[in-house]
């Protein structure tokens, strides 16, 4: 009986910290072409030491230029890097519950980098990420991994 009450007291003490887990955007999450509906890569969202939050590619699993693709169309440091490890998302800071702005997306496939911002949606079970230019932008729906 104290075993059960013990388990109980820790399944129900984690509760909080699982519905905590879920407005979160740190996590692995499933890149979602919005063009194709498939599945592109897996993107590890991380906190910055700074608060911000990060996101960098760490497997990716589709792609038209076989499977280490390289940022051919970037400029700067990332010219012509795998795009396996590369960071495509930082600077995002907290902008309300379960939403994050300011940051920057950089799309590998274009080389070029958009305003970004992402929000908590389905209870946490997807991001909706956004690449912004100026007042235009487009979203993806992330899964979580």
């Amino acid at each position: 009986m104290r075993k059960t009450l013990f388990a109980l007291a820790i399944g129900l003490a984690a509760m909080p910290m699982l519905a905590l887990a879920q407005q979160s955007a740190v996590g692995k999450w499933k890149t979602i072409d919005d063009e194709t509906g498939k599945v592109k890569s897996i993107v590890e969202i991380t906190q910055a030491t700074n608060g911000t939050l990060q996101g960098r590619v760490i497997e990716i699993l589709q792609s038209d230029h076989g499977p280490n693709p390289t940022c051919d169309k970037c400029s700067g440091a990332n010219k012509g890097k795998p795009i396996k490890g590369m960071t495509i998302l930082w600077g995002l800071r907290p902008d309300g519950a379960g939403k994050w702005a300011g940051g920057t997306v950089l799309d590998p496939a274009k080389g070029k980098t958009y305003k970004s911002k992402l929000e908590i949606k389905d209870g946490g079970k997807k991001l909706g990420m956004s690449g912004c230019v100026a007042f235009i932008c487009r979203e993806q729906t992330w899964v979580r991994n």
